[in-house]
């Protein structure tokens, strides 16, 4: 008999109805007569006394012109797992904050409650920049150490890809264009690319030395309009970088338009904003839409074959998986991840529903960091979270291009995954059994902010239960069982 599946939580939307219509000063009778209900009836959704009907959802999304994904109840459950762990954070320490408390205030006060995220994520930049500083003035003395404040744009950039589920219609349909108006093809794309670049923008490609430009890869030259490509790029990096640029000149508009988001608080912000957006433009180029998911299905999502085929490399092929979807015609929803060895992640996305670590390190047992152990090989791992949601993950280490025998390689490790139900999908599945209890592997977001007790890698003691050390006894971690008595 297989382990009790979890319930399955009522969805509650009242909260954020509640909000919408006070944010639009609409009286609660004035929103039923809209909605085509009585008072009374709106009055017990808005309190969580009855269901959300479908007919009524569509309707709240024409009277606010907000996109349904805001009823989206994914979003509210990331909301709450990334406050909970802003609030593990040791500043709160002795807090009798519980997770039923972060539900309610995310479904009732959902824009506060991102605020007041917003808010902390200020406070731990403003940290970071601190301790610094310090550092920098204890290794250069105070006399010699800049002052200017170190940014760290990444974040926003991520929340943007989070907020359009890494999908940009605008620039698949630009990339398509662009693919048919070229008579680009696979097998000859790069000569392709750089017939376009000529023909429509007077871009000509130049490979250079490395001696000319060390350390710089591309570089283009807008005056003249030379594109420079070292010669240390493989011939598929080549095509990449140059169909990053084709981007930037031939989807300037839709990248002005994306990168004009509110979120995007500095001009930092939005310059890595544009560079990610440049190469989503190059991904859908190099792998156009259709025929990638077309090769996905038949494949049953084997990166190696569908690399070779497109001439991309694993994180290429890996990352675009994570974009299909297209309304109608999505592929298997992806979560992915990418480390280096010291633990930073360098690339985090969701759609599997999977809570991915923000303010602190991820949990050590995720395959993606045993991926270091076997460099090159792939680990599978059946991943059960600690509120019962379990993932089919695989990860492997990648190396990035040498640019010389003198310069250091730096290996990363990439984490791909979707929910357990979509497994089968994957060739990598294949023999596994899946549905055995003793498979999955319990998997953590971060230590401060998982409960199990008695994790022998647990670095931190949980937030989430009261500590308690007995000095006569010492377990395989020393918050291993602590919090038992």
């Amino acid at each position: 008999m297989g382990p009790k599946k979890p319930s399955k939580e009522v969805v509650k939307l009242g909260g954020k109805i509640r909000a919408l219509r006070r944010r639009e000063s609409i009286s609660q009778a004035e929103l039923a007569s809209r909605l085509e209900v009585s008072a009374s009836y709106l009055n017990l959704i808005e309190n969580d006394r009855r269901p959300l009907p479908a007919p009524v959802l569509f309707k709240l999304a024409r009277v606010f012109s907000v996109d349904l994904r805001e009823f989206v109840a994914d979003d509210d459950a990331r909301l709450v797992s990334e406050l909970l762990e802003a609030f593990s954070d040791p500043l709160f320490e002795g807090s009798a904050l519980k997770d039923a408390d972060l539900r309610e205030f995310v479904a009732t006060s959902p824009s506060v409650a991102r605020e007041s995220l917003k808010l902390y994520r200020a406070f731990a930049r403003s940290r970071e920049n601190a301790e610094a500083l310090a550092q920098r003035l204890a290794e250069a003395g105070e006399e010699n150490a800049g002052t200017e404040t170190l940014r760290s744009p990444s974040e926003d950039v991520n929340d943007l890809i989070q907020r359009h589920h890494n999908h940009f219609a605008e620039l698949e349909e630009a990339a398509e264009r662009v693919y048919r108006d070229a008579h680009l093809e696979t097998d000859n794309l790069q000569q392709g690319i750089a017939r376009h670049l000529a023909r429509a923008h007077g871009v000509e490609v130049a490979i250079v030395r490395s001696t000319e430009g060390r350390g710089t890869l591309r570089r283009y030259d807008p005056e003249r309009k030379i594109l420079h490509l070292s010669e240390l790029l493989p011939t598929r990096s080549r095509t990449f970088q140059m169909a990053h640029q084709l981007g930037l000149l031939d989807a300037r508009a839709a990248l002005d338009r994306l990168v004009d988001d509110e979120h995007l608080a500095s001009h930092e912000s939005r310059a890595l904003a544009r560079a990610a957006l440049a190469n989503y433009f190059a991904g859908a180029v190099l792998m156009p839409y259709e025929p990638f998911l077309q090769a996905a299905r038949s494949e049953r999502y084997d990166v190696d074959v569908i690399g070779r085929r497109f001439r991309v490399g694993f994180e290429q092929v890996c990352h675009r998986f994570t974009t299909l979807r297209r309304r109608g015609s999505e592929g298997v929803a992806f979560h992915m991840i990418r480390i280096d060895v010291a633990g930073n992640i360098s690339k985090r996305f969701s759609a599997s529903g999977i809570r991915i670590a923000r303010f602190a390190g991820a949990c050590p047992r995720w395959n993606v960091f045993a991926a270091f152990l076997t460099p090159g090989m792939i680990r599978l791992q059946v991943s059960r979270m600690p509120d019962g949601g379990t993932f089919f993950c695989l990860a492997r280490t990648i190396q990035k291009d040498s640019l010389g025998y003198h310069d250091q390689q730096p290996v990363q490790a990439i984490g791909l995954g979707c929910r357990l139900e979509h497994a089968s999908e994957l060739v990598y599945s294949d023999g596994m059994d899946l549905m055995s209890a003793s498979a999955a592997t319990p998997v953590g977001v971060t230590c401060r902010t998982c409960e199990r007790p008695d994790c022998a890698q647990r670095a931190f003691p949980s937030l989430r239960q009261p500590l308690h050390i007995d000095e006569n006894v010492r377990r395989l971690s020393l918050y291993a069982g602590a919090s038992q008595e």
